[in-house]
């Protein structure tokens, strides 16, 4: 399963909350992003890129997610990092990696659909995430507990929501058969009521009832 979206726009609340009632495993494919921007503003290699193939050679995905990596200088630093071709390689990669130990699956990110599940293996169910720019700063402005100023975070996310949809490789896009959530009109209860139609439509005709939430 693909969960792909802007910046801010719930993506992560959505997978998480999906992935827990359909038992599946979640990878944040953004954490991975964080991660390396984290440790790059740490030790500021001179190398990048064997600096990263190394860190990721046998990293412990689970670890990563414990890690609380949601602070301004990484996010302000995260895009521009993303925009590079071998880093992002280095990133699919190792997605592939975990996807392959991992059958009932759900990828969240912003290139799951169009690059890393596009094919072999192909993803079932693809959503596409969307939140307008004003209630997607609040939250995020939230979740940093207001350490920095809403400006700043609504500037932080309309600039790296434009480097993501510019980008040479691996834009972000939505593909044409991917569901659309608008987070910003949904709550939770809601937005999870809606995809779980989706899923129960398309991966139960598929592979029967066996991926029914238990």
């Amino acid at each position: 399963m693909a969960c792909d979206g802007e910046g801010g726009s719930g993506k992560s609340t959505a997978a998480r909350l999906i992935s827990k009632k359909y038992k599946l495993f979640y990878m944040n494919s953004g954490l991975l992003f964080r991660y390396a921007s984290s440790l790059i503003i740490k030790h500021k290699p001179k190398k990048i890129i064997p600096f990263l193939k190394k860190r990721f050679g046998n990293l412990n995905y689970k670890k990563v997610a414990r890690l609380n990596l949601h602070s301004q200088e990484i996010s302000n630093h995260v895009g521009v990092l993303a925009k590079q071709k071998k880093v992002r390689e280095i990133m699919r990669n190792f997605q592939k990696k975990i996807i392959k130990q991992h059958r009932r699956i759900c990828c969240e990110g912003r290139d799951q659909a169009s690059t890393i599940l596009k094919e072999n293996p192909r993803y079932d169910v693809a959503f596409y995430f969307k939140c307008n720019l004003n209630t997607a700063s609040f939250r995020r402005w939230v979740d940093l507990k207001k350490k920095v100023s809403l400006a700043e975070v609504k500037k932080s996310l309309r600039t790296r929501t434009l480097l993501d949809k510019k980008r040479r490789h691996n834009p972000l896009k939505k593909m044409t058969d991917a569901v659309l959530i608008r987070t910003d009109i949904l709550n939770k209860k809601a937005m999870v009521g809606k995809m779980s139609k989706e899923i129960d439509r398309k991966l139960i005709s598929k592979y029967g009832r066996n991926f029914k939430a238990r």
